[in-house]
C-alpha cells in the first residue's frame, strides 16, 4: 500500500521532465508519485497562463476524482520548486483541506519591488532575442547542470512566451501572507547558495508549522543539483506525515479521544542542514 501521495509542481519555462529523476528516486518507496505540467508549459506550451488555472491543476493531480489511486486516507504532499513553490504556497492557503503537506523549495524571496521589477526587464530583453532566448536558456542549463539534469529541464520543451504573464500573476501573490495561513505541516527547501533565500527567516517565522533545510553546495535549482538529497528531504516529509496519519488513526480509536495540547509537529524555529557534518 502506498504511503503518500506527492504531487511536483515545476518552476518557471520547465516542464514536469524536471523531475525525471526525483521520479526514479521516489518511486522506489512506496510513494505515488505526480509530475504535472503548469498551463503554458511543457505538454501545454501555448495555454494561457493564470493562478487559478495553475492551481486546479495542482489539485487535480494532489485529489484525482474518479481515480483508481485516489485515496482518501493516503496524506498528500505538494512539492513546488521557484515557480512551482509559489504556486503550492498559495495552494495551501487557499485550499487547506486539500492537502497534508507542503514542500517549498527556492521560493523564499517575495515576487515585488525591485527583484521583480528586474526579472521582468531581463525577461523583456530576452525575449527580444532572434530565437526568444532558446539558445541562452539551453546553455546555461548545460553550463551550471549536469549533462543528466540539462537533459531533464530541456527533454520537455522550453516555455519561451510564458515568461511575461507568470511574472505579472505571480507578482500579485503574497506568500508570507499565505503561509500564515496554512495549517499543515511545512518545509521550505533552499540551496545555500540560492539567490532566492533572502527572506527565508520572515518566510519561516510566518510559519504555523515549519522547519528551514539548507542544502549545502547547492543554487536555486537545488533538486537538478542535489537530486539525493531533495528526495531525502521529500521522503523525510513523508514518514512525517504517514507518522501523523498513524497516529490519527490510533486517536480515533481511542475512546477518550485527543489530548490537549499543541501538535507534535517540530515548531517553526526548527530547522536542518542536508548533508552538512555534525557539530
Amino acid at each position: 500500500m502506498p504511503r503518500a501521495r506527492v504531487v511536483l509542481v515545476h518552476g518557471l519555462r520547465t516542464s514536469s521532465s524536471m523531475w525525471r529523476r526525483q521520479l526514479e528516486l521516489l518511486g522506489g518507496y512506496d510513494v505515488v508519485v505526480v509530475a504535472i505540467d503548469l498551463p503554458g508549459h511543457g505538454s501545454r506550451i501555448g495555454e494561457p497562463f493564470s493562478i487559478d488555472a495553475a492551481l486546479q491543476e495542482i489539485d487535480a493531480a494532489l485529489n484525482p476524482s474518479g481515480s483508481g489511486d485516489a485515496d482518501p486516507a493516503l496524506p498528500r504532499l505538494l512539492v513546488g520548486l521557484s515557480l512551482g513553490g509559489y504556486l503550492s504556497i498559495e495552494f495551501a492557503a487557499r485550499h487547506p483541506d486539500r492537502l497534508d503537506g507542503l514542500v517549498a523549495a527556492s521560493c523564499s524571496t517575495r515576487p515585488r519591488g525591485a527583484p521583480l521589477g528586474g526579472y521582468r526587464r531581463l525577461a523583456a530583453a530576452i525575449g527580444r532575442m532572434p530565437d526568444r532566448g532558446r539558445g541562452l536558456n539551453d546553455a546555461m542549463a548545460r553550463l551550471f547542470l549536469s549533462p543528466e539534469a540539462a537533459d531533464d529541464v530541456l527533454a520537455g520543451g522550453v516555455a519561451l512566451d510564458v515568461m511575461a504573464p507568470v511574472l505579472e500573476a505571480v507578482g500579485d501573490l503574497d506568500p508570507v501572507r499565505a503561509l500564515s495561513a496554512i495549517d499543515v505541516p511545512v518545509w521550505l527547501v533552499n540551496g545555500r547558495f540560492d539567490h532566492f533565500r533572502l527572506e527565508e527567516r520572515r518566510m519561516l517565522q510566518a510559519t504555523r508549522n515549519g522547519r528551514l533545510v539548507i542544502v549545502p553546495r547547492a543554487t536555486h535549482l537545488v533538486s537538478l543539483i542535489r537530486p539525493d538529497d531533495f528526495a531525502a528531504i521529500v521522503l523525510g516529509a513523508v514518514a512525517e506525515l504517514d507518522r501523523r496519519a498513524a497516529s490519527e488513526r490510533r486517536l480515533r480509536n481511542t475512546p477518550e479521544g485527543p489530548p490537549n495540547g499543541p501538535p507534535d509537529f517540530p515548531g517553526q524555529l526548527a530547522g536542518a542542514n542536508v548533508g552538512d557534518p555534525p557539530a
